[in-house]
């Protein structure tokens, strides 16, 4: 008989799309055999009354990154990829962002060098285009797509960060063109403008009136304007981080029309509601992130996008700012709403929480989790089937779930630099005991197994990129006259 690495023996395996018992053979990193009876290792996994889950991939965090007012978050490569392990994660994908002036290949060579010795799990990393000069757009992008940066985020709003729709339109169109996806921060930067100036002239400065200046309709308006967008050239697109019902049902409605247009929400937006932002003092001001939680209909909305197909990928947005000088009060601790530091940590706690109140209360399957968390991210962003599957041939990424481990989330227990966590105190049933990446221990007994700087970079592949894959179906040019404008 065969003797492996590594043999998983005894557990229950689940995939996005079915679940059976199973051995896990590893040898050199890879799953190199599945079945029962599969003989010897070297070590041996005993995963009874456990299940065994492909690594979860986060694919939106910012991680060592500066935002427009040039604030770095408080997670480098390292905590932060640790901190991803502790959950469930095997991939992370952050961003490489630039700011207006930076070559965008100097943005690129300088996130890879943060993460080269640091990173402990794989990561790939998407852009952020501001500055869409011709020189970007003919030359830098199309060369970095072929390298492997096969995404891109853009921004509908923040002052140093926004593009106008033509510019929207030129990025757009090049993806299609090389095979790339765009993603998009959909909200209306003229509308929460108008509506903030108002509440500062009246004296309305306190967090809570983050939320009251995000508007849904500045989400819903700008959401269904990116859509028709990527309609109008044909081009794939993702929204980011959506919160409320309208925006969501654009997305669904794109969808049965059989546009090539994806929807990801986060955990803030299922587990954190306005109110939280309505704190004595400036604690509302750990709650501000753009856009904000909604209320009690919107989680209901955002549960309800889980389950019928609107959301396709489940990430944590994590923007860890720290709740001091340094991160939330860059600009005073007695700064208005729309000086504080916008975005909220998430990262080792996003499969955990959607694993104990998602599966755990039935509002989804086990197999719909892991296509949320994992699955769907490595085909949307070219990673499938090296990630985000148990297959043979795949890389060994695997997370021992124990599905009866009750945690409640406290800060000293996490791994990530934050002096806080948005989801103090809450109850969890369900996390991950052993983390595996390539066929090493990343994360067992609760103990890092890894050495800072063994994640590896994964370049992803342009595709004609997850048009193939059964997640969306593709608008056919001949229906669409903008499409022969290209």
């Amino acid at each position: 008989m065969k003797k492996y690495d590594l043999l998983i023996k005894n557990g229950m395996v689940h995939t996005a799309v079915d679940s059976f018992e199973s051995e896990i053979g590893v040898s050199e990193g890879k799953i190199t055999a599945m079945g029962q009876n599969l003989g010897h290792a070297e070590r041996v996994i005993d995963a009874k009354g456990m299940l065994v889950l492909p690594g979860g991939i986060d694919a939106h965090c910012h991680i060592e990154q500066e935002s427009s007012t040039r604030i770095m978050t408080a997670d480098d490569f390292y905590s932060g990829s640790v901190s991803a392990a502790f959950g469930g994660n095997t991939t992370f994908l952050p961003f490489a962002a630039q700011h207006r002036g930076q070559r965008l290949r100097d943005v690129v060579d300088n996130a890879r060098e943060r993460a080269r010795n640091k990173a402990v799990i794989d990561y790939g990393l998407h852009l952020i285009i501001s500055d869409p000069t011709q020189n970007v757009l003919e030359v830098e992008l199309p060369s970095l797509i072929k390298e492997g940066y096969t995404s891109f985020k853009v921004y509908m709003t923040y002052e140093m960060l926004k593009i106008n729709d033509g510019e929207m339109l030129d990025i757009l169109a090049l993806a299609r063109r090389h095979g790339a996806l765009t993603m998009v921060h959909a909200e209306n930067n003229e509308v929460i403008n108008w509506i903030s100036e108002r509440l500062l002239q009246r004296g309305y400065n306190a967090p809570k009136f983050h939320a009251v200046s995000h508007s849904p309709v500045a989400e819903s308006e700008a959401s269904r304007r990116a859509i028709d967008l990527a309609r109008l050239v044909d081009a794939r697109m993702l929204i980011v981080h959506v919160s409320e019902a309208e925006a969501a049902h654009s997305i669904l409605q794109a969808r049965n029309n059989e546009l090539s247009i994806y929807g990801e929400t986060c955990p803030q937006y299922l587990f954190l509601t306005a109110k939280d932002l309505d704190q004595e003092g400036m604690e509302g001001a750990k709650y501000c992130c753009s856009p904000p939680p909604r209320d009690k209909a919107s989680q209901e909305a955002i549960w309800k996008g889980l389950k019928n197909g609107t959301f396709q990928v489940f990430s944590s947005d994590h923007a860890p700012y720290r709740f001091d000088e340094s991160g939330k009060f860059h600009a005073g601790r007695d700064a208005s709403f729309n000086k504080i530091a916008n975005g909220v940590p998430g990262l080792e706690t996003r499969m955990p929480l959607l694993f104990s109140e998602g599966v755990g209360k039935g509002r989804i399957t086990i197999n719909e989790f892991v296509a949320l968390t994992s699955t769907n991210a490595a085909k949307i962003y070219g990673l499938y089937p090296r990630k985000g599957s148990l297959v043979i041939g795949s890389d060994a990424d695997i997370a021992i779930w124990d599905p009866k481990w009750v945690r409640t989330i406290k800060k000293e227990m996490l791994h990530d630099n934050m002096d806080y966590t948005p989801y103090e105190g809450m109850e969890v049933k369900g996390w991950p005991r052993v983390v595996i990446n390539r066929g090493r221990m990343v994360v067992e007994e609760e103990t890092l197994k890894v050495d800072r700087g063994s994640g590896e970079f994964l370049p992803r592949t342009p595709a004609e990129a997850g048009r193939e894959l059964p997640i969306s179906s593709p608008l056919s040019p001949s229906r669409n006259f903008g499409a022969k404008l290209l």
